[in-house]
């Protein structure tokens, strides 16, 4: 059975695709697992990240309005299997009115579960049915936080959602951490953020990764190029973090100890 992560934040801007993107390229080029990655913002920016055309192809809304099975809607990239969206799927808070629209992720998911390691979910920056659904379907959720004081209450908002999940959707679900993007320690509020983000974490029975992503402008450049930072620039600064992080989330998230794939 898939282990489940929604990566979240509803502040927008702070590397939470490039986050996604890099965890499920990472878990399949590192550590050989079988990756689907779910695509839950209806900008489409995980498929576009990956090297797809998400206007014409079968689509996560597809999947969850009921008009295709979830494996016709599956589609191959060199790192992993991928729902992809677009902006169709911004109709969804009007045209979710079924009981279960929270659970239509969920329900679709568990079709094809056992047949990956890990399903990596981006959300969108909002906090609406979609991430509810992300949220419902999911065993962990991970927090992309650019180190700026509005990323900070973005996360703190985030705590009421998860509750009100936990006690009526997904008992358990948990926070795997949070990790800081875009980050640069010599200054002060980077610093100063940071402290603050390993105290909401804390209240939330987690924590701060120990890898920060240092900013760099090869994050920006490899979606354009459709690949992933580790194999558009795999010497830059932010592949180098973003590799500790999939390695802290595999030890995190498996029992006993995991070899990288050399």
């Amino acid at each position: 059975m898939a282990t489940i992560i929604a990566l979240t934040n509803q502040k927008g801007g702070v590397g939470k695709t490039t986050t996604s993107s890099a965890l499920a390229a990472g878990l399949a080029t590192f550590y050989n697992k079988k990756v689907l990655a779910v695509d839950l913002d209806p900008q489409g920016s995980l498929g576009f990240s990956l090297g797809l055309d998400i206007e014409n192809c079968r689509t996560v809304y597809d999947v969850l309005t009921g008009q295709v099975p979830v494996r016709e809607a599956i589609q191959t990239t060199d790192y992993c299997d991928i729902l992809t969206s677009n902006i169709l799927l911004s109709s969804a808070e009007l045209e979710f009115t079924t009981h279960d629209r929270k659970l239509l992720l969920k329900n679709a998911l568990a079709e094809v579960a056992d047949e990956y390691d890990y399903v990596v979910i981006d959300t969108p920056p909002a906090l609406n049915v979609l991430t509810v659904n992300a949220y419902a379907a999911s065993n962990y959720l991970i927090i992309p936080m650019a180190p700026e004081i509005l990323s900070l209450l973005g996360v703190t908002q985030l705590k009421e959602t998860i509750d009100s999940v936990r006690e009526n959707l997904n008992p358990g679900l948990n926070v795997l951490g949070i990790i800081l993007t875009k980050f640069n320690k010599r200054t002060l509020l980077a610093r100063e953020v940071k402290e603050m983000a390993e105290n909401v974490a804390a209240q939330m029975g987690s924590c701060v990764f120990g890898a920060q992503v240092r900013a760099s402008v090869s994050v920006a450049e490899a979606p354009a190029h459709g690949i992933s930072i580790f194999e558009h620039s795999p010497r830059s600064k932010p592949a180098e973090d973003y590799r500790e992080f999939v390695g802290e989330v595999i030890k995190m998230t498996t029992k006993g100890t995991i070899q990288e794939v050399m």
